[in-house]
């Protein structure tokens, strides 16, 4: 049941998941969790190709000079830019708890890790909106070696208020999740890739990454998802605002 899947997550202290790990049965109750969002929560799906082209040439001139460990990675830019982004849709940072959808003022971003021997977790980075690039990435680093010795807080486990997935260190272009309950969003981004497109009236190739919104229906709709992947887009194109 729904509040067997939820007790096995919030039960997951740090020596229990390295059990979980080995054992399987982490993967079995995010399985189970997933059966029950695919049954129960009607998803809606949009996405949004967004030109990196300006994060990226920023990116190089913010890393320059600095050491590989200090040097910013894209995805802590698309982090905070969807943290930002959740503050002008509400409706997309909560849960659907016992039939009404409990928005949520702190913005915990849930990330999906994957681990060596196998499996998924999605711990939370907490008050990511609030967080400086440089902090973002230091916490990211720190919560996927965690996540991998087995050595996660079960409050990172369960506090994630949306997920972000990324498959930027792959050739996928389009990332279509499954939400993760009892929360009402996931984001999705693909890798980040050269396609040809029009700028100013004129063709060009750009380094495009394709962010897709799966989101419930019964939260929010099509025109408040819009308008997520919208303010995502602007943010990206002002990165040194992040």
């Amino acid at each position: 049941s729904r509040a067997d899947v939820e007790r096995a997550l919030a039960g997951a202290s740090s020596s229990a998941l390295r059990s979980a790990t080995s054992s399987r049965s982490l993967r079995q109750a995010i399985a189970a969790a997933m059966s029950i969002s695919n049954r129960d929560i009607p998803h809606y799906y949009l996405s949004k190709g967004i030109d990196m082209d300006a994060a990226l040439r920023w990116l190089q001139e913010t890393n320059a000079g600095r050491s590989i460990r200090e040097r910013l990675l894209p995805v802590v830019l698309l982090i905070k830019a969807t943290a930002l982004a959740l503050r002008k849709v509400p409706e997309l940072n909560g849960y659907w708890k016992e039939d009404a959808f409990e928005a949520r003022e702190e913005i915990h971003l849930g990330f999906a890790i994957a681990l060596r021997r196998g499996g998924l977790v999605i711990p939370a980075l907490h008050h990511a909106d609030d967080r400086s690039l440089d902090e973002l990435m230091t916490a990211l680093h720190d919560l996927i070696m965690r996540a991998r010795a087995g050595r996660l807080r079960s409050s990172e486990l369960t506090d994630a208020t949306m997920t972000l997935t990324s498959l930027g260190d792959s050739s996928v272009q389009t990332v279509c999740g499954v939400i993760y309950p009892p929360q009402v969003s996931l984001v999705g981004f693909g890798g980040i890739m050269d396609q040809a497109c029009v700028v100013k009236g004129q063709l060009a190739v750009r380094p495009l990454v394709n962010a897709s919104l799966a989101a419930d229906h019964r939260a929010s709709d099509g025109r408040r998802g819009a308008l997520f992947l919208d303010s995502l887009n602007a943010l990206l194109q002002e990165p040194e605002a992040l």
